[in-house]
């Protein structure tokens, strides 16, 4: 008898979570700033303008380092209702906390839209060999991804080595991402 794909997910998610709850703050630093040079040295990333990125909550990948650069412009989300809501951000703005607690721009900030976009650097809990991730459970980037103007946008899972795995359960609305970045290096995933 097998288990409830969504079951295995769960509890995936509390064991990832967990240990990387249990990292140092130095360890964390450490492994942010190696996943950060991996990420700057891809073709993925210097080949975009505009990325899709997030303020680091709990423990995840920290990629503000990279938000100093201007090379890049940097877009954050912004939670409305079911969906994520992408604004323009700049070193400074003023970010208040949303409602899951996570740091976000103001309303007013401009908003991105799709044809702006070259890169998306999707928070990761985990993520799979062929590009499967596994996130909080909110669907928020499940959604986002299925909407006809971010399909076609690059998209890369960020986590830690120890969250990327073999294979994950998944269910008919996952979406594969191109690729995956940790503190040991940007893998990306074939389409076939």
């Amino acid at each position: 008898m097998s288990l409830d794909p969504q079951l295995e997910k769960a509890q995936l998610r509390i064991q990832l979570l967990q240990q990387r709850k249990a990292l140092s703050k130095a360890e964390w630093q450490d492994k942010s700033h190696r996943l950060c040079c991996h990420l700057q040295s891809s073709d993925l990333y210097q080949g975009s303008r505009t990325i899709l990125a997030y303020i680091s909550f709990r423990q995840e990948p920290d990629l503000s380092s990279l938000f100093t650069e201007t090379t890049h412009q940097w877009g954050l989300p912004r939670c409305m209702k079911k969906q994520l809501v992408w604004h323009r951000y700049c070193v400074g703005d003023t970010l208040q906390a949303g409602k899951y607690g996570i740091l976000e721009p103001l309303p007013d900030a401009p908003i991105l839209t799709g044809d702006e976009v070259d890169l998306i650097l999707v928070p990761s809990v985990g993520c799979d060999r062929a590009g499967y991730r596994l996130g909080y459970g909110g669907g928020f980037y499940d959604r986002l991804l299925s909407l006809p103007q971010w399909q076609s946008k690059p998209t890369v899972g960020i986590l830690f080595n120890f969250g990327d795995l073999l294979d994950l359960p998944i269910a008919s609305w996952d979406k594969p991402l191109q690729g995956v970045c940790t503190e040991v290096g940007l893998r990306q995933i074939s389409s076939e």
